[in-house]
Parts: C-alpha cells; sequence; structure tokens
C-alpha cells in the first residue's frame, strides 16, 4: 500500500515538473470576471451628450483584445522586415502604433457591418477576419494572398470590408455610397469610412460629407489623425486640426484613439447615432504612428526620436491594454507573456507561408476582371506572346 501512494505522488509530481512553471501559475491564479474602468471623455461637437466615461471589460474580451493587437503588430514589424529583404515590393503602409483603433473599432460594430479604408489597411484587413497569412501572402504577391496576389499592400478586400484604396480620400466617396446601399436596403447596417488627417483636407470627402448629411445616410466617417500627413505635422498642413469638427453640419466626437476601450465604446456611441436615423457622425481618433508614412520614409527627419519614443513610453495601446487587465486581475503577466509567444509563432508561420508560395501564373493574370469571367487573351511583356486566360 506504501509503495502505491509514494508511486502515485511520484507521478502527481511529475506531471506538475513537466508543465510550464507559467502555465501552473496561470491555472492557480484567481482571475475577476470583469473590471469597471474610468475612459476619457470625448470632446463633442452639435451633441448634446456622448459615449459614457465609464465601461466594464470582461477578461475574455479582454484577452481577446489583447492577441489581436499583438497580432497586428507582429504582422507590421514582419512587412517591415519582409519590406526590408525585398520580399514585398511597391509600396508599403503600416499601422503599428495604431492598433486600438482597428481593434476597438471591430469591437464596437457588427461583423454585418460595412468598412472602408485608405492605403493604411492592414490592421482593419486582420480585425475583419482575414488571416495573418493570407496578409503578408498578399503583400509579398502569392497566391495564397487575400486577392490572389494582385492586389499587394494597397488592395485587400474581404466580406464587407472594402478594401485598402491607394487615391488619397477615394474611400470618402465610396464609403458614402456604400451608406447609401444600407439605407436603401433598410437592412439597419453601417457603413465606416476611415481617412487620414492628410486626407481630410480633400474635396471629395467635404463632397461625401455634404451628400451623406443630405440623405442622412448612415455613415461613420472617421479620421484616424496620427499627426502627420505623410511628412507635414497637422499644424502646418490644417488651418484647423479639429477634424471632428470639419462635418460642419455632422455632429462630430474627438476620441483617444490609443485606448482600445475609448475606442470601442464611441463606435458603439456612433454607430447606434446612425441606426437611429440621423444620419451621418464623424469621429477623430487621435493615434499615432511609429513607423514613417511608408517604408521609403524613415519616419524621423520631420520628427524626433525623443517624441516617437515618449508615445511608447506613455501611450502605447497594447501597454496600456496590458496594465488595466495585470492591476485589475483580469490576466497575469504570465498568461500574456504565453499570448505573446503564441503570436510571434503564428507570424513566423505565416511569414515562412509568404516566401514560399508560388506567385500567381501569367495565365491568370486576367482573373477577377469580370464577374462571369470569360476567357480572353492577354498580351505579355512580349507584344508577340500572348497568353490565354483560364478563368
Amino acid at each position: 500500500m506504501r509503495k502505491m501512494l509514494v508511486a502515485a505522488v511520484s507521478r502527481v509530481l511529475s506531471d506538475v515538473a513537466q508543465k510550464p512553471a507559467s502555465r501552473v501559475l496561470v491555472a492557480s491564479c484567481n482571475f475577476s470576471n470583469d473590471a469597471t474602468f474610468e475612459i476619457k471623455k470625448c470632446d463633442l461637437y452639435r451633441l448634446e451628450e456622448g459615449p459614457p466615461v465609464t465601461t466594464v471589460l470582461t477578461r475574455e474580451d479582454g484577452l481577446k483584445y489583447y492577441k489581436m493587437m499583438q497580432t497586428v503588430r507582429r504582422m507590421e514589424l514582419k512587412a517591415d522586415q519582409l519590406y526590408k529583404q525585398k520580399f514585398i515590393r511597391g509600396f508599403c503602409h503600416l499601422c503599428d502604433g495604431q492598433e486600438a483603433c482597428c481593434v476597438g473599432i471591430e469591437a464596437g460594430i457588427n461583423p454585418t457591418d460595412h468598412v472602408i479604408t485608405s492605403y493604411r489597411a492592414h490592421g482593419l484587413c486582420y480585425t475583419r477576419g482575414l488571416t495573418a497569412r493570407s496578409i503578408l501572402a498578399e503583400l509579398t504577391g502569392r497566391r495564397g494572398g487575400c486577392a490572389k496576389g494582385k492586389g499587394g499592400s494597397m488592395h485587400m478586400y474581404s466580406k464587407n470590408f472594402y478594401g485598402g484604396n491607394g487615391i488619397v480620400g477615394a474611400q470618402g466617396p465610396l464609403g458614402a455610397g456604400i451608406a447609401l446601399a444600407c439605407k436603401y436596403k433598410g437592412n439597419n447596417e453601417v457603413s465606416l469610412t476611415l481617412y487620414g488627417d492628410g486626407a481630410a483636407n480633400q474635396g471629395q470627402i467635404h463632397e461625401a460629407f455634404n451628400m451623406a448629411a443630405l440623405w442622412k445616410l448612415p455613415c461613420v466617417f472617421i479620421c484616424e489623425n496620427n499627426r502627420y500627413g505623410m511628412g507635414t505635422a497637422v499644424e502646418r498642413a490644417a488651418a484647423s486640426t479639429d477634424y471632428y469638427k470639419r462635418g460642419n453640419v455632422i455632429p462630430g466626437l474627438r476620441v483617444d484613439g490609443m485606448d482600445v476601450l475609448c475606442v470601442r465604446e464611441a463606435t458603439k456611441f456612433a454607430t447606434d447615432y446612425c441606426r437611429s436615423g440621423k444620419g451621418p457622425i464623424l469621429m477623430e481618433l487621435q493615434t499615432y504612428r511609429y513607423h514613417g508614412h511608408s517604408m521609403s520614409d524613415p519616419g524621423v527627419s520631420y520628427r524626433s526620436r525623443e517624441e516617437i519614443h515618449d508615445v511608447r513610453s506613455k501611450s502605447d495601446p497594447i501597454m496600456l491594454l496590458k496594465n488595466k487587465m495585470v492591476n485589475n486581475k483580469l490576466a497575469s503577466i504570465e498568461e500574456l507573456k504565453e499570448i505573446d509567444v503564441e503570436v510571434r509563432k503564428e507570424i513566423e508561420d505565416a511569414a515562412l507561408f509568404a516566401t514560399s508560395d508560388p506567385e500567381p501564373s501569367l495565365e491568370e493574370i486576367g482573373h477577377h476582371i469580370y464577374s462571369d469571367s470569360p476567357p480572353f487573351e492577354v498580351r505579355g511583356a512580349n507584344q508577340w506572346i500572348k497568353f490565354k486566360s483560364i478563368s
């Protein structure tokens, strides 16, 4: 009997020893199911009341938001590396630093709502449902990419996501058109139309404001103000940097775009406003990008390294969420580190696929030009050689 007891104890101790120490610690923690947080009050324009100043974060949602933001961050850093290794060619605009915007927006809308944005689109691609593998493969021009390797950084699409758009401000009228379709169909869906602070000065944005206000379209116009339009600070480019007031007759709110909870609550408020039939609303998300405007921009000729470091150390969206969760017993440091390891592995696997998957063949160059895909001849680089479309 004594030998059997010793053997049983030995097996239990052996099982504990084989498990990672962090997992044992996580399992033994007594986490809270949720916590209530105060969030920064939004500045309002033509609104009597705005989003709440307190919100509840559940442990489940917190872990989900953290993983999503870490995935976007790691994906953008990997894209930086692949670009420098010349796996990615052409334009590439990264959004690391702005993770709270895309994750907070998705947390505040329905899957059936519609999103359209600018060329800084990778984060929204991921939150709208595309995998990191399909995004990185699209960046490297491979068949496994979300646009079959033919769209690249600026042209990625998924269900109810109408892509990044390469022309500055072009998504403004398109987003208003999507909102018109929502109103026409009467499906209670909303169009979220994102653009940058640089595009806010474009004429077509204001034309879209006018039509949306005139027809009371369910459109949330969202200005991601990351403080620089290309290499020009907002103060040098705009006579008024109150972008949330730019809609004139359209109500607006200015939101802390570095806090995922603040973005979530503001997005819920804005979409509820649109669904009530009151017409469009404008949101300005005050955020920051760590990279330059694009990969061709080092990002430190018009701003100091100290400025970037100051934002990273005080306002980083991932750090802010992490501190909230740990300090309120929604998660432990060890548990979040495990998520970090899991995300790194996912991104490494995605990068391996993106650099080994074959490129689309020349015969596929004409695919998806026409909806019914009729076969036709395509002239190659050599005008004497023609390829037959097999779509």
